[in-house]
């Protein structure tokens, strides 16, 4: 009996494994309007210069992003929500589209701190 009782304890622990929920970043910011941020040049530069650490992040949300974009890139968003994966989708094909020099710059940063984190 003691053995059976080992055997669904074993049985549970790697099935509570196998389902448990992975970590996701928070969704708190998960409604912003990128297409808004996008559309307007001051507001999407001062999103990009947060986001390449050249001028300092003036909102919540773009603080947050900073802090998990370069992970998102090199994880390929896997802790983004689905609405995450989204916006990032959104904001490469508008970069790559309009400004691919912009996209070009930050994605050579994002490189650069993950190799200077690996150090």
């Amino acid at each position: 009996m003691a053995r059976l009782s080992l055997i669904v304890t074993i049985i549970a622990v790697a099935l509570a494994c196998v389902f448990a929920e992975k970590e996701l970043y928070s969704d708190r910011y998960d409604d912003i309007n990128i297409q808004e941020i996008l559309a307007n040049e001051k507001l999407r530069m001062q999103y990009y210069n947060c986001f390449l650490g050249i001028a300092p992040c003036r909102t919540a949300d773009a603080k947050f992003f900073a802090g998990v974009i370069g992970e998102a890139i090199r994880t390929q968003c896997s802790k983004c929500t689905e609405k995450q994966k989204n916006l990032f989708d959104i904001l490469v094909d508008w970069y790559t589209k309009n400004k691919p020099e912009e996209w070009e710059t930050f994605v050579k940063k994002t490189i650069e701190n993950i190799q200077n984190k690996n150090v």
